[in-house]
């Protein structure tokens, strides 16, 4: 299975597209005021204690105050704020931990109001983003992750993934780890970490002290609200995370970026530099890698499945609904058990897809199409199960009750990917009024001559929709050898999907758009005016 990651960067952000065969399963939009990530570390300030909840509220500079539970504090919160204190008051004071004494841990079932008063200032980190008009969820047991290992400061723990099921290779791990990791940090090893030699995790683990070592530094100035330790970019987390060997290519259109990517996988995977590629060609990134007809197709409310079937996916406050129907499929199977059987089969691959691509959190109802036989519903269920396993994502997957519905839980700790698939008229604004379609070639025509005559421009590029394109291409006097012939400057004519058939833009030779005013809009503006006025 080919994996590829296509980056495109926009005036508001990144989209991060993964590929696997071609195929879309995962899509992140890493916007650029984004400013409170899962992973980063602030100091922050106790605005409230709320008995009642067992739990406080903290003031990290976002327009709501983040939420911490008295069950996220960690064991040893008492340390941490003794030696965020000295740090703050003692600015000699060593990043290294060895020389820490740590305090009694705190009792697992004690109040808030025991360990934080209003008005202190505290080192969090942030475990789930905003969202919805909720702020914020934070934790204090900081930890950093890395390519194989997570570091934990202040514990002495170290712990093996689950998955990593080989019990010589978990000995092998713990063994290795706890004869390199510093005095008073703790580690996980994650499951990527299976078979690595001691090299690879010791440099890893060296770069995230490096990185503690860095925060504490800023530490010792901070002020509050201040971001003591910033998470990597979506972009870069997706690579430590899920780069191995069977990526094929990374795509990034974006000369900056592609450096800032370029280096860090020199330092995480110099191996793999060699699939590491800018693109720079004409056609917009994602519809060159036939992206953008995907997320259109995917994100709507109607998923159509191989076979004819097709999911309705609704969202609710509490939970989201997905609906499984046959459609018009054909009954090519020899009674209604077996139809239903291959199309909630068809179905389960998709389900757990559009779980990764939208981001789906929370709980995730998911109603099949019933099914009489247990052994059927166990063969769908274990589909849903396999395809989940690809899911980076806590998940629980409950089997299927006898009317017909499963229940999946999945972790969320970002809002959810939504792409609006309806498009309002471009020509009418959604008033329901419209100016004739057909004058769309006038307008273009027009537009292109005071392009080329009154303004000079020279190498300019006609975005419009692929039948307008094949109108203004097609033929051996076709109307763009026309627009040459008649003021010898090339004018390039490429198809976007992403158009409307009565849209168009025009880019110019620095690939920077020009902005048109449309003859038509203002006759028809100045004629609504005047009806108006009657």
């Amino acid at each position: 299975m080919s994996n590829e990651l296509i980056i495109n960067s926009t005036q508001d952000g990144e989209r991060i597209a993964l590929l696997q065969d071609k195929r879309l399963v995962e899509y992140h939009f890493d916007r650029n005021d984004t400013n409170y990530s899962v992973g980063d570390i602030f100091l922050g300030t106790v605005k409230k204690v709320m008995p009642g909840l067992n739990a406080a509220f903290i003031d990290i500079g976002y327009t709501k105050d983040a939420f911490l539970h008295y069950h996220d504090l960690g064991e040893n919160i008492k340390t941490l704020n003794k030696y965020v204190k000295t740090v703050q008051t003692q600015k000699n004071t060593s990043a290294q931990l060895t020389p820490v004494k740590f305090e009694p841990e705190i009792d697992k079932l004690g109040k808030m109001a025991d360990v934080l008063k209003k008005g202190q200032q505290i080192l969090v980190q942030i475990v789930k983003e905003p969202i919805s008009t909720k702020g914020p969820r934070l934790s204090c047991e900081i930890s950093l992750a890395g390519r194989y290992l997570v570091l934990v400061p202040f514990s002495n723990t170290v712990s093996v993934s689950k998955k990593i099921v080989s019990k010589e290779e978990r000995t092998r791990l713990k063994r290795l780890i706890s004869s390199i990791k510093p005095e008073n940090f703790g580690v996980i090893i994650r499951t990527v970490a299976e078979g690595r030699e001691v090299a690879e995790l010791d440099k890893d683990l060296r770069t995230m002290l490096t990185t503690w070592e860095e925060g504490i530094a800023t530490l010792r100035t901070a002020k509050e609200r201040d971001k003591v330790i910033g998470e990597l970019g979506r972009s870069s987390s997706m690579l430590r995370d899920i780069l191995n060997e069977s990526f094929d290519n990374i795509v990034v259109d974006d000369a900056k970026l592609y450096d800032e990517i370029k280096t860090y996988i020199e330092t995480i995977a110099p191996d793999k530099l060699k699939i590491l590629k800018h693109y720079s060609g004409k056609v917009k990134t994602f519809e060159h890698f036939n992206i953008e007809k995907q997320l259109k197709s995917l994100f709507g409310k109607t998923v159509s499945i191989p076979g004819g079937g097709y999911l309705v996916i609704e969202h609710t406050e509490a939970l989201h609904v997905v609906d499984v129907n046959s459609g018009n499929k054909s009954n090519s199977e020899t009674d209604q058990e077996a139809t239903a059987l291959n199309v909630n089969l068809t179905a389960a691959k998709e389900v757990a897809r559009q779980l990764r691509l939208r981001d789906l959190g929370g709980i995730i109802v998911v109603d099949f199409i019933d099914m009489k036989s247990a052994e059927n519903r166990q063969r769908v269920q274990d589909v849903v199960k396999e395809e989940m396993k690809k899911d980076r994502s806590k998940y629980t997957v409950l089997p299927i009750s006898k009317f017909g519905l499963m229940q999946i839980t999945r972790q969320r700790v970002r809002p959810e990917q939504n792409i609006v698939t309806g498009e309002v008229c471009p020509t009418c604004g959604g008033s329901g009024k419209i100016s004739a379609s057909i004058l769309v070639t006038d307008e273009i025509d027009q537009t292109i001559e005071d392009l080329l005559t009154r303004q000079n421009q020279k190498n300019i590029t006609l975005y419009v929709h692929p039948f307008l394109h094949a109108y203004y291409t097609k033929g051996i006097l076709s109307k763009q050898r026309r627009w040459f012939l008649k003021h010898f400057k090339r004018v390039n004519v490429m198809k976007d999907t992403a158009l409307a058939l009565t849209e168009f833009k025009v880019m110019d030779e620095h690939g920077d758009e020009i902005e048109l005013k449309s003859a038509y809009t203002e006759v028809n503006g100045l004629q609504d005016r005047a009806v108006e006025t009657e």
